[in-house]
């Protein structure tokens, strides 16, 4: 009898051990040219190690934090990766062991020894660059501030403004035409409370609101539509005793409960006001995309939309090399009705499945023309396999253009990079995991023309592993 071993995905090679930090480096060009228009720093987020002392975190979301910068100038290009060093990691790094809990796993040691300790700030999900300092995001905790040249970290940032460690989540959004930045975060009692942000382009907060949300749910994204904030509640409920008592991570309390229907919440976004909440059908989701007032005032936005809350069980397979769990997020396109909160329509744009939606930083909160966004290749097995292409879909025309990356190679989130003479026209930056050659490299294309070759790529001189979010700072 001959017993198959399967391989391993080529993807979890580059997770397979702790990610290395590097200095800042000029980075060599392997084709193409730098465009030299090209100019601004693109900054990356994400796990860059998933185990200490030979143990393995329980979740993808557990991996301490690494951030990736690359300054382009000149045609040229120079980048750094390092840690973000918190106080958790550092604790950590000195004991060689896993000390703390996180989103999918609890704290080491018997549970009288667990009871009380508080979870580790991983700062591993996004980056907002402010004018003086870049901010590391989480969303269950501060950021913490970097240098924006070398990545420095400096500390926990509280923006003037979130007292008594109030939460500053991971998916910020700054209108381009005032420089504000809004925000959210949610905090835990009785029930859970959504506290909205609003700060100006420094990110000092200016103001801020509380809304209480049925039951204890997760929020992990929002959208900015016009003159509003909408938020979609999926019908997640933790059970949060055993989260008290460390004997259960937060991942393991939330239990998917359809009928409690998803809560709509539309808010003014200048005095972040309750304007509408309404209760609909049931629907787990990650990420928006871009949102707009159309000419009736109502509100149109995107987003990549799941059937049920499985995707979280894929993720935390994710860290083990090795996932099973089929979880198909597609992006759909809803239109509302502001001051009722009930929907008018709701449609599917692309059955492929697909994460990371962005659109070019000029155009948020306005009605955009491309939605670019992480996608699985056609072929692709997509319970065993991470998105290996990134794609541009058309509002006016409902085509999907397509970069082919060729097999085992596995994009980022893209960033798009505007062209610092014309802002709606530009690049789109993704960096990218060759996984038969186990390197990383960042690829820059037209975003006029993203199934044709790249304009150039970029050799990095470690592998920086799959992550979450980034950013352009031009």
């Amino acid at each position: 009898m001959t017993t198959t071993i399967s391989k391993p995905a080529s993807w979890a090679k580059a997770i397979a051990k702790p990610a290395s930090e590097f200095p800042l480096t000029q980075l060599s060009t392997i084709s193409g040219t730098i465009p030299e228009n090209l100019k601004g720093s693109l900054y990356r987020n994400g796990p860059g190690r998933l185990e200490r002392g030979g143990v393995q975190v329980g979740h993808w979301f557990d991996g301490d934090g690494a951030i990736l910068a690359v300054h382009f100038m000149e045609g040229q290009a120079r980048a750094t990766y390092r840690y973000v060093q918190t106080k958790g990691y550092l604790e950590e790094e000195r004991a060689d062991k896993l000390i703390y809990g996180n989103y999918g796993m609890t704290a080491t040691g018997a549970w009288w020894q667990r009871f009380g300790k508080a979870s580790k700030n991983v700062a591993n999900t996004s980056v907002i660059a402010l004018p003086d300092k870049l901010l590391t995001l989480w969303e269950g905790g501060l950021p913490h501030a970097l240098d924006l040249e070398n990545l420095e970290t400096y500390g926990l940032e509280n923006l003037e403004g979130l007292e008594n460690h109030l939460p500053y989540s991971a998916h910020p959004k700054r209108d381009p035409k005032t420089g504000e930045i809004f925000n959210f975060g949610v905090s835990y009692g009785k029930n859970a409370t959504l506290n909205i942000y609003r700060s100006d382009r420094t990110g000092k907060l200016i103001k801020k609101s509380q809304t209480n949300l049925q039951g204890l749910s997760m929020v992990h994204d929002f959208v900015l539509a016009g003159d509003y904030l909408i938020f979609c509640v999926p019908p997640l409920r933790m059970n949060v005793f055993p989260v008290l008592l460390n004997l259960q991570s937060y991942s393991e309390s939330l239990q998917w409960k359809p009928q409690e229907g998803t809560e709509i919440l539309v808010f003014n976004r200048h005095n972040l006001e309750l304007v509408s909440r309404n209760v609909v059908e049931p629907w787990f989701q990650w990420h928006f995309g871009n949102g707009y007032s159309d000419r009736d005032g109502n509100l149109v936005f995107d987003l990549v939309r799941y059937p049920d809350f499985a995707t979280n069980q894929y993720l935390k397979e994710i860290a083990s090399g090795k996932t099973t769990t089929k979880a198909k997020g597609t992006l759909w396109q809803m239109r509302l009705n502001p001051n009722t909160g009930k929907f008018l329509e709701s449609s599917q744009l692309c059955d492929r499945g697909s994460e990371f939606p962005i659109v070019a930083p000029s155009q948020v909160g306005q009605n955009s023309r491309y939605t670019y966004l992480s996608i699985h290749r056609p072929d692709a097995v997509i319970n065993q396999e991470l998105f290996g292409a990134i794609a541009r879909y058309d509002y006016q025309t409902h085509t999907l253009t397509e970069a082919n990356l060729g097999t085992n190679r596995y994009p980022m989130e893209p960033i798009f990079a505007p062209d610092s003479s014309n802002p709606d026209t530009g690049w789109v930056i993704t960096v990218v995991f060759d996984g038969d050659r186990e390197c990383s490299e960042v690829w820059v294309f037209d975003s006029d023309r993203l199934d044709a070759e790249p304009v150039c790529r970029l050799a990095l001189p470690s592998v920086v592993p799959m992550g979450f979010h980034g950013t352009w700072r031009a």
